[in-house]
């Protein structure tokens, strides 16, 4: 997992405490601590991509109201997963993690050929994220524990869809922290 990325998705306090907040994205934090926690331990890139709209402006907004705006409580990231120094973070107006935030370019500086891809919400952010990876030739990688939407169908449907369409390899954090730790 040398050419590996952990991309955290919009794990924010509106998306999981906050405005949108729901248990299931709370799950979503609890599982993906501990497989940041073994990323790190591993010197594993991380990189955070997160809503952070602008006020009044998102063509966002139409579709969901005012959320996660720039500077604000709701777009800060939920203390469970704070950050490092050394860690990047980019900052999105749109669903996919690559629309407009630089993320490809710095993935490809950093040679990374295969992207975990974790967050909320499954059928929406992380679908996006992952088109637009499988179109840039990266391989994605998405361990189902650590990923969410709202409702059960959506979530099958959602991951289904992905693994079919983008061969996307479904896992689960258990396994991903296994295979991370077998680096040493």
């Amino acid at each position: 997992m040398a050419n590996s990325a952990l991309i955290i998705i919009d794990l924010i306090n509106d998306f999981v405490t906050g405005k949108f907040g729901n248990p299931r994205a709370q799950a979503v934090v609890l599982r993906t601590k501990e497989l940041l926690q073994a990323a790190r331990n591993e010197g594993m890139r991380i990189v955070y991509v997160t809503d952070a709209h602008l006020p009044g402006i998102d063509k966002e907004f139409e579709v969901w109201g005012a959320h996660a705006e720039k500077g604000t409580k709701g777009a800060e990231i939920v203390p469970e997963l704070e950050p490092m120094e050394n860690e990047i973070h980019l900052y999105k107006r749109r669903y996919s993690a690559f629309y407009a935030t630089g993320l490809d370019a710095i993935l490809r500086e950093l040679d990374i050929k295969e992207i975990m891809l974790t967050g909320v919400l499954t059928n929406i952010c992380i679908q996006h994220t992952a088109a637009d990876a499988f179109f840039r030739g990266y391989q994605v990688i998405i361990p189902l524990d650590c990923v969410d939407a709202l409702t059960d169908e959506e979530q099958e449907y959602s991951l289904s869809y992905i693994d079919k369409m983008y061969n996307a390899d479904i896992t689960t954090s258990d396994e991903l922290i296994r295979k991370i730790g077998e680096q040493r």
